[in-house]
Order: C-alpha cells, then structure tokens, then sequence
C-alpha cells in the first residue's frame, strides 16, 4: 500500500516519477500525484483513480529535473484529489509525500498548528505544516526536517522538496520501508527498488529514524541527532523483465500459470550437486535449538503458515504455533525456554511482522524470514532469510508465493528432520517434482474450471469451502482468494463445525465447496457434505485422484499427502480468478486492498 518515487539529477523527472509510480501499481492505491520543481516553483500534479488520471493532468511543457511522486491508499480521509499527495505547506514553500499513519497528528495539530488551515483530511498534511512552522521560528530546513521526525509518533516514510532549493531532497524513514538509489549524476527515492529499476539497480537501505540528504551527486546518512552514518549500496536483483504480463490479460492468471516453474525453481534453489539438501548451517542449527517455533504472519501467509505447522510438527516433530502477526503485536502469549520466531511473508515488508520481529529481537530471540523480497525490511533485519526464488508476485491477490511458502516449509520441516536423525519415506525433492507436474494438470483444465465457477459462483452472494485437516487449511486461503477478488462474501471451515453454527446459514443453491484429499477424513467430509445437500446447498467436490467419487467435479493428479495443500489450492485460485472475471471485477487490483500492507 502507498508507494513513493523520488528523482534529482539532469533528466526530465516527469517520465521518471509517473514510469515510477505505475510500477507500484501492484501495492495498491486509491489517487496518485507528482509533484516537479524548476526555477518557476513546484507544480503538483494529483488525482484520485488511476495513474493514467494523473498522466491525463500532467503539463507536457513543465520541463524539471527534480521531483516526488505518491501512490496513496486512504486510511485518513477518503480517496479524493484534495486528500491525494504531495501536500503542501501554508506557503507552497515545502511539498512532501508520505507512507504510513501518524498517530499523535491530533496531539501535534493542537500543540504546534493552532493557527494554521488544512487542505485535507490527512495525517500526513501536519507534517510538512511542521516543518514550515519550525523553518518559521528560524531552524534550518535540514534541522526543521529532523526536528519534526523527532515528534511525531507511529510510522513514516517521507520525501520532501524546498521550493527556494533545487538541489536536495530530504528523506526520512521509520517503520514503513524506504530506499535511496544511487545513480551515475543522479539519485533516486523508493520505497520499493523495482520503482526505479528503470534507471538503477544499486540503492542503499535505511533503517529506522535515519534521514538522508539527497543530491544530484550525493547521499548523506544521518541520525535524527545528526550523526553521519556509512552504508554500503547493494544490487537489487530483481529482473525488471519478470514483472510484465507479457500476453496475458492478467498478472493473477500469470501467476497462477507460473506455480509449476515456481516449484522447479525452489527444488533447483535448495538441492546440492549430489541430491542433499541446502540450507545454510545457521540456519539448521537454530532449529535444532528451538523447542518451539512461533510463525508470524498475516492473510495468505498465515494460511500458508497453518499447512507450515502441519508439516513441521509431522515430519520434524517440533511443536509450532502459528499466530495472526497484528495480534501478537499486542497480546504476545507465554513462551518457551527457547523459542525460534519464523515470519512469513512474501514482501518482507509486512507492517505487522516487523512490529513483532522488532520486539522479538530486543527480547533476545532468533528470527527466520521466509519471503520472496531478497533485501526487503524483514529479511534484512531477521539473522537468517529463506527465499522463496518465485519472481516477482504482482497482483494483489497472492498465488505463486502461497505455493512457493508451503514447497519450502517442507523443505525446512524435511531438513530439520533429517538433521535430527528421523528416518523418513519422504523425499520432498521427489514429492515437489510430482506437485508441480500435477499443478501443471490443474492449470491445463482452466475451461473446465472457468465453467464450475461460472455454474457455481456467476450470482453467487456468499459461498462456503469446508475440509478436514489440512484441507481445512487450504478451505480457509480459497476463501480468502475467492472474497478479496470477487467480494463474494466467502468463508472457509472446518467441516465438522458446520453444525456448530454455519450450517443455519445453507440456503437452497448456496454454493459449498468441500476439499477431500486426506485419506483418514475422506469419509467424514463426505458425509459433511451430505449434511449441506440435504439443505438444498449446490456442493461441489475437488478431491485427490484415489479418494475420489464418480461424481466429483474436480479430480487433482495423486500426490504425496503432505502436499497436497500445493495442488488442491490451485483449482480454488482459478475458481477465483474466473469468479471475479465473469462478475467485472478488477481481477490485480480489488478494490480497498494493497499487496504490501505497510502499516498497522
């Protein structure tokens, strides 16, 4: 969610910020704006909807060579042009864009800003007011800039420009990520490296309460107290090639697609020239340590942490809990003697997690980022990061990295199992390649797929996946993908709890649908499903080939069991993706979501 984009150097910035900002697209956003300054002042560009509003608005003819852009997803005030970024200060004198939530804004408003008016809505807008009402009482702008990050409360990421100084952009950070990338006469703000792949792959990461002065030819590092501080630049490898569609219509249909590849990737990433497995030794040694692991996640990687649990305390038998990371930011339970914290998220730049992880470290605890963002918050700031290798994940609704969580889950869970001397009949190199080829058979049955949701869902108003098990898992993550896409109102649940309550809510022609892949519950969530058709809900069926009636309307290829969450969740995403086609919806950017929510 919100994406900042900032240029200084001696090209036209206008191209830059808007190429900039329309790759953070994919975070979503509800307005977008530029604003560019030249000897005539700042211009500022801002409209609610798309870039392509924006781009429409944009003065062909205002030739500048520095500047800021934002993509804003509303959380103070609603969408709309006036509550858009930048904003500036009474003067017009500073402009700045902002990521994140101000929380003491009100407190800082009544204290400092009695007197001044507001344009917005925003939390962001008494910000930059600050820094023109400490400017005004005689600090310098750098020192005014300081002081202001200094007071406010929550979390930032921030670039601002000075209307009587072309030559610098001031930028601060805390909590919400944010890099500056170093060019050749030029320099660049992001708060994501793939904005400005277009003109660098070298950037320089920020931790929190730093700022940095940026010039044409230099990058300063300081303390909020003002200390200098060195950092080497490191290369974002990201392949700016990946994150195009190419032909197909949509990157979620894309994504879906590449799940196979995913797995192949993954099995190539952790396997030794002689079939062993590979992972960093730290890494084996923190597990064989732990005596409890607690997962950390939010939204789809919670889910894939659920099937992470199973599959750890299984084969590796290391007991796991799993906990929503927005709750366990503030309702932390009892822990053990000796616990081993793995985050899970396919940004790495998860507001909640890094919350967590922040207190996890002051308490002296290891941590393990599994992610898809080599160099992103939580992966740098965790002492040891498993990569999920699926390339870059563009829409919002998340596939490829669910997959990719689980496949190398089973690799940390077999590993682990391994070094602890457990005998065990499952070799997951073996098992992922049979997984992926039998993704490949669901992928190829998209018509058949697209016509079960158009029977199932096209006038759907609510729908129900039920499972037992680990399917109950997958049940919870096809509910999820089904609802943040199409807005049918779904939900997932263990089938033996239908009668528990959910089942007053079966009507005639309610769609249930019920995954059946596990051998020691097939015939309990068959009868669960029985119990709904009775009731007049129009059941389907996606079972495992060997554990399948005649009438079922979806069959995956045989896999291993502890696998099979990775091949039964991908005829639900399909079920999804055509859901929200044929209903109109925007399939990569589902209205009041972002992939990567970066704040509480």
């Amino acid at each position: 969610m919100c994406g900042i984009v900032g240029y200084i150097g001696h090209e036209d910035t206008k191209e830059i910020l808007l190429r900039g900002l329309e790759k953070l697209e994919y975070r979503g956003y509800d307005s977008a704006g530029i604003a560019v300054l030249n000897d005539n002042g700042v211009h500022v560009y801002k409209e609610k909807g798309r870039i392509e509003a924006l781009r429409a608005i944009v003065d062909e003819n205002v030739e500048a060579t520095v500047g800021i852009g934002h993509t804003r997803w509303a959380t103070h005030g609603a969408p709309s042009r006036t509550n858009a970024h930048p904003h500036q200060s009474t003067t017009g004198r500073f402009t700045l864009v902002h990521n994140g939530v101000i929380e003491n804004y009100e407190e800082l408003k009544q204290e400092h800003l009695a007197n001044v008016s507001f344009n917005s809505d925003t939390d962001t807008e008494i910000i930059v007011h600050l820094i023109e009402t400490f400017v005004n009482e005689g600090q310098s702008v750098e020192t005014a800039f300081s002081s202001t990050l200094k007071v406010l409360k929550g979390s930032y990421a921030i670039a601002l420009v000075d209307k009587k100084n072309k030559e610098t952009v001031y930028v601060g950070k805390n909590k919400s990520p944010l890099l500056v990338g170093m060019g050749n006469g030029f320099n660049v703000v992001a708060s994501d490296a793939m904005a400005m792949l277009q003109v660098t792959d070298r950037f320089v990461e920020l931790m929190d309460e730093e700022m940095v002065i940026v010039t044409r030819d230099a990058l300063t590092i300081k303390t909020l107290d003002g200390e200098k501080v060195e950092r080497e630049p490191y290369t974002a490898e990201i392949d700016a090639s990946d994150i195009e569609k190419g032909t197909y219509p949509h990157y979620m249909l894309k994504e879906i697609d590449e799940q196979p590849l995913v797995m192949r990737n993954i099995i190539t990433e952790y396997q030794e020239e002689n079939g062993k497995l590979k992972l960093d030794q730290d890494i084996r040694n923190a597990m064989q340590e732990a005596d409890r692991i607690y997962v950390i996640a939010a939204g789809t990687s919670y889910h894939a942490g659920l099937v992470g649990k199973q599959l750890i305390e299984t084969i590796a038998k290391i007991p796991v809990e799993v906990h929503v990371a927005s709750e366990f930011l503030y309702n932390m339970p009892l822990l053990s003697e000796n616990p081993l914290f793995v985050f899970i998220s396919q940004s790495g730049e998860t507001a909640d997690s890094r919350g967590v992880l922040v207190n996890v470290k002051k308490l002296g605890y290891k941590a393990l980022t599994i992610t898809n963002v080599k160099g992103s918050t939580l992966s740098r700031e965790a002492d040891y990061t498993l990569l999920l290798h699926a390339g870059p994940e563009i829409a919002v609704a998340s596939t490829k990295a669910y997959t990719a969580q689980i496949a190398v889950l089973a690799i940390l869970a077999v590993d682990t199992a391994r070094t602890k001397g457990i005998e065990l009949d499952f070799d997951p190199i073996q098992e992922l390649s049979i997984a992926a080829n039998a993704i490949q058979v669901m992928i190829d049955e998209k018509d058949e797929i697209e016509t079960i949701a158009r029977d199932y869902l096209s006038v759907a108003r609510n729908a129900f996946f039920i499972g037992r098990a680990v399917d109950n898992y997958v049940g919870l993550e096809a509910a999820l993908k089904l609802k943040e896409i199409s807005y049918i109102q779904a939900e997932g649940f263990a089938g033996g709890e239908l009668k528990h309550g959910t089942i007053a809510l079966i009507e005639e022609g309610t769609p249930v649908i019920a995954l059946a892949t596990q051998e020691h519950v097939n015939g309990s969530i068959r009868s669960n499903l029985q119990e709904v058709a009775s009731r007049g809900a129009n059941t389907c069926v996606i079972s495992m080939e060997g554990l399948n009636n005649p009438n079922d309307q979806i069959v995956i290829p045989a896999v291993h069991p502890y696998l099979a969450p990775l091949v039964s969740v991908v005829p639900t995403q399909l079920l999804a993706y055509y859901a929200a086609l044929h209903r109109g919806c925007d399939v990569d950017k589902p209205r009041n979501l972002a992939k990567s929510v970066t704040v509480e």
